[in-house]
């Protein structure tokens, strides 16, 4: 008798949980929706809701404001997940760069800081400039409230058996560097760790142009993509979906760390693309991907020719991705975007011309909206979400109290 009585308690707590947990999610991703849009859509009784939206409200999770729109009577209430209270903070770890954004839950960039940085041979070093940058973004934004997370952005695939550390065939120096672990010692924040390109893909989902169906292609040291399939991240059956860098374009081009030939990563990553405009420019060369398409967008003769010719070449992996996953988007990430139409036309020329007929009508390709954070964006989703999936962790941590 009481083996029944202790397992009803644990099936009530249990779906008191589930529904409290359905309930916030869905209040975050639609804001301004009422308790009654709530019930419709979960299937749960007005008394439910109001019961369970009433904990958040005490909680200081959600917010009420009175509507201005009435359809005759008193206008409704509405329900918005409260974003001033709880920040979450973002890291783009690129091969020579790092990036910090201390953003909202609703995805307002509050502040960022980004810096120049080989990232690829020394863990520690640059383990403790990230912890320097979140200290110094959330202080230069002068916030006070408290912080739910970090999330880390890095440029490998992550395998889901050990989703803190990097490919050591990426990142041979991380090989035994749980990034998780130690960026928490250092800032004592819950730390989650993800893919650059799916964190691009995630920030599009939530506070881009992106939808239920595209791919997030980025452009930089290495070409990634990420997957949004019905809505959710595709990770593939290892987590290691989306290494469209190691398509291999050309049979007899150079050695890709992977061991195979010709890969957008070696023909078009960074590296190749700096060394081709040594070889064609006419001045000064530029130091960098965003300085390149800074003078492609300026009309510089042979940096336009350069950018299109990497358009062009991109485009060939865009198109495979057109025909196999037939995406309704293909957004454009990375600072060779900011070349504007030089860039974004040349693949849209070239992918529309290999591939299906069929694919290409559907299938609207665009640069991301969201600026050079859109990856350090992303990677801030993902301390948002654990909390959504585990309200222990709503409470947040205040960086002050550790410094």
């Amino acid at each position: 008798m009481n083996e029944t009585k202790n397992s009803e308690k644990v099936d009530l707590g249990g779906m008191r949980a589930a529904n409290e947990r359905l309930l916030l999610r869905l209040i975050w991703e639609q804001p301004e929706t009422t308790r009654a849009d709530l019930s419709r859509k979960t299937g749960l009784s007005a008394s439910t809701v109001s019961g369970i939206v009433g904990r958040f409200e005490q909680d200081r999770w959600v917010s009420v404001v009175q509507s201005t729109v009435s359809s005759g009577g008193r206008p409704p209430m509405l329900l918005r997940f409260d974003a001033a209270r709880r920040h979450i903070v973002g890291v783009e770890m690129g091969a020579s760069h790092l990036t910090v954004v201390l953003a909202s839950p609703d995805g307002r960039v509050i502040a960022t800081i980004e810096r120049a940085r080989d990232t690829r041979d020394n863990p520690r070093e640059t383990l403790d400039t990230i912890a320097e940058m979140v200290r110094e973004c959330v202080a230069r934004a002068g916030y006070k409230g408290r912080i739910l997370g970090l999330g880390i952005a890095v440029p490998s695939p992550i395998d889901a058996r050990s989703p803190s550390r990097v490919s050591p065939m990426i990142l041979p120096h991380w090989r035994d560097v749980d990034l998780a672990d130690e960026l928490h010692a250092r800032l004592g924040l819950p730390v989650s760790v993800e893919n650059d390109a799916n964190a691009g893909a995630l920030a599009e989902r939530w506070f881009g142009s992106g939808g239920d169906h595209f791919t997030y292609v980025k452009v930089g040291t290495g070409i990634g993509s990420g997957h949004i399939m019905n809505g959710s991240l595709y990770r593939g059956a290892g987590g290691i979906a989306g290494e469209l860098g190691h398509l291999s374009i050309d049979p007899a081009g150079p050695v890709c760390v992977c061991g195979n030939r010709g890969c957008l990563n070696v023909v078009l990553g960074t590296p190749r693309l700096l060394e081709l405009a040594r070889e064609r420019c006419d001045g000064a060369p530029p130091e960098s991907a965003r300085a390149l398409a800074r003078d492609a967008r300026d009309g510089v003769p042979w940096a336009v020719s350069l950018v299109g010719d990497v358009g062009e070449r991109l485009g060939i992996g865009v198109a495979g991705l057109l025909n196999l996953m037939n995406p309704s988007r293909v957004v454009l990430g990375g600072d060779l975007v900011t070349a504007g139409p030089v860039f974004l036309d040349a693949v849209r020329r070239s992918a529309r011309s290999r591939s299906l007929l069929f694919s290409n009508h559907q299938a609207e390709l665009t640069a991301t909206s969201l600026g050079t954070t859109a990856i350090a964006l992303g990677a801030a989703t993902l301390p948002l979400h654990a909390a959504l999936e585990d309200h222990a962790l709503m409470t947040g941590v205040s960086l002050e109290a550790r410094a």
